[in-house]
């Protein structure tokens, strides 16, 4: 009689093969589960390239035209003529209805979204200076501003927030000002009003 190393499989083997792969299956989707896994002591971390994010809003769809004014510590001064400079950067020049106009999906629509952001790539120590500029006013009623400073490294901190109220062309405010140490940490925060619009038309002009 011919003998053979493979033996018949009975009929419950395919039964076993099939919890077997099932068991498998699920192993090897543990492994994947637990090395995408995030560690909870990161969580919340943001990898960006900047340090400090400077949002500036008003009220959506307003006609308006509002600028924010950064100031660094070597007196580099960020603003519409100036947008960008070794640390800081404009990211958004919003001029109210002006230019709110894109095309999405090959059909043009409106960004009803006012605001202007501008980001600190890097940090020098020194002090550094936030203002508002009412560029252009379409009505008397006072507009309201809101002002929003976060640090995002390591993790997101907000530094400061609050509303101001414009009250027409040319009103510039200062809406916060904040010294940063030799580690990079926002060590004072004060609101103590320093105009830099009369500077920067001075720096124009020249």
């Amino acid at each position: 009689m011919r003998h053979s190393i493979y033996r018949r499989r009975e009929p419950t083997d395919a039964f076993t093969d099939l919890l077997f792969n099932a068991l498998l299956g699920f192993a090897f989707m543990f492994v994947v589960a637990f090395t995408l896994m995030a560690d909870p002591a990161e969580r919340g971390n943001v990898h960006s390239k900047a340090e400090v994010l400077i949002t500036v809003r008003w009220p959506d769809e307003h006609p308006d035209d509002v600028d924010a004014l950064v100031e660094g510590p070597n007196g580099d001064l960020v603003w519409y003529n100036n947008p960008d400079t070794a640390l800081m950067h404009l990211e958004r020049d919003d001029r109210g209805v002006l230019q709110d106009r894109m095309v999405v999906n090959n059909r043009a629509t409106a960004n009803p979204i006012n605001q202007e952001t501008v980001a600190l790539r890097a940090l020098q120590a020194g002090e550094y200076v936030v203002n508002l500029l009412h560029y252009q006013a379409n009505y008397q009623a006072p507009l309201p501003v809101s002002v929003k400073v976060e640090k995002l490294n390591p993790n997101v901190a907000l530094v400061f927030y609050d509303t101001l109220e414009l009250r027409g062309a040319g009103d510039e405010q200062t809406a916060l000002r904040f010294t940063v140490n030799g580690d990079g940490e926002v060590v004072n925060t004060n609101t103590l009003s320093k105009r830099l619009l009369t500077r920067a038309l001075a720096h124009k002009a020249g």
